[in-house]
């Protein structure tokens, strides 16, 4: 197995990303929509899937059959590191990371390990995205680690104040752009990143710890139900063409 493949699953823009910027870092990368289409013999796999726990169980149970002794970094957007590695049969090499799209431009990759997770992966995983041109910050293990988790509860406010018709999603964008100086309104910062992303984190929160304040608005659980995810579906909070 060659010391700088990769292999990355999943078909968010967030894997393509990923694909572009490794092998403009000159690794041998192949992106793999599902685990079942990969020909598993890689050093690191990348998996991106911020889907359900039962499809995200079953793509990480494969992975580990797999690649025996690759490290596998897994997005911890819904579900804690600790939570991810307990699903497979090596949890010491099972290293969690969280961020949103679009990823190229930051500056910074959130890490976490899990109570098992090895030192040695956690390196190798920084060595990985240190060649990506990002710096790696290592934080303690929860669903949506730092930014995401933050952004996320931001995002769940300014829902509930649309649902409650205290501002229109412009007039709420614009306030918190001039009044904080955002570079995004919390709502189209959501299109882009993707609602159902969103809140995954909100609804990973609230399983592992029961706090009420990760409770997600009603109205980003009525947008995903109904499939207006944002940019990628062309409706979301705004409307795409």
């Amino acid at each position: 197995m060659a010391k700088n493949s990769v292999i990355v699953v999943g078909g968010s823009r967030l894997a393509e990303e990923l694909i572009g910027l490794a092998q403009a870092a000159n690794y041998e990368a192949k992106l793999y929509r599902d685990a079942d289409a990969a020909a598993i013999s890689s050093s690191l796999i990348v998996e991106t899937l911020a889907d359900g726990e039962a499809r995200k169980r079953q793509i990480l149970n494969k992975l580990d059959s797999g690649s025996p002794s690759a490290v596998i970094l897994t997005s911890c957007i819904g579900f804690s590191a600790t939570r991810i590695a307990s699903w497979t049969m090596r949890p010491e090499r099972v290293v969690g990371f969280a961020t949103f799209y679009p990823f190229k431009d930051k500056k910074v990759v959130e890490l976490t390990k899990g109570l098992r997770t090895d030192d040695a992966a956690v390196t190798e995983a920084e060595q990985f995205f240190r060649s990506l041109g990002k710096e790696p910050t290592r934080v303690k293990d929860a669903p949506g680690l730092v930014f995401p988790r933050i952004l996320s509860l931001i995002v769940n406010e300014a829902a509930r104040a649309l649902d409650e018709g205290v501002a229109q999603a412009a007039e709420i964008d614009t306030a918190m752009k001039l009044g904080v100086n955002y570079p995004e309104g919390p709502l189209r910062w959501a299109d882009r990143a993707g609602v159902d992303e969103v809140l995954a984190v909100l609804e990973g929160l609230h399983a592992e710890t029961g706090d009420d304040r990760y409770r997600p608005a009603p109205l980003i659980r009525k947008m995903v139900l109904a499939g207006f995810l944002g940019e990628t579906t062309g409706k979301g909070f705004y409307e795409y063409k």
